[in-house]
């Protein structure tokens, strides 16, 4: 005969019933850290394309800054170059705007630093929408 209690319920039974279940732990995955996996990874993509579309932009803005000041040819590849490795200087845009609006003033351009910024500001626009649609 089973011992039981006043309600009638056997010993062992109330222990199954108060011992909590606890999930398996391990290589079992939750929902949330699958989520927070996945969040991780949109994170790290939206950061190498923003790094990508910034590295666009400071080129385009060297073509645009090298055409105002009347370079051409080989001239014009070397100095989009030289803009894309300023932004390596700082973080932050500071350096390649500093870097740009200093040759457009030094080679006697009539623009303003305004209007420098205005074209970045064009141009990372466009190199974000290229670099989305992966071109």
């Amino acid at each position: 005969m089973v011992a039981s209690d006043a309600f009638g319920i056997a010993a062992g039974a109330v222990a199954e019933y108060a011992t909590p279940k606890v999930p398996p732990t391990g290589d079992h995955m939750t929902t949330f850290d699958d989520r927070e996996q996945g969040f991780e990874k949109k994170f790290a993509l939206d950061q190498e394309q923003e790094f990508k579309a910034g590295a666009r932009r400071n080129r385009m803005l060297g073509e645009w800054a090298a055409g105002l000041m009347g370079l051409q040819g080989e001239r014009v590849t070397e100095y989009s170059r030289a803009v894309v490795k300023s932004d390596l200087e700082l973080p932050g845009d500071e350096d390649v705007l500093r870097k740009v609006f200093e040759d457009l003033k030094g080679s006697g351009v009539q623009v303003s630093e305004g209007e420098v910024r205005m074209k970045m500001a064009e141009l990372l626009a466009q190199a974000r929408e290229q670099v989305k649609s992966g071109q």
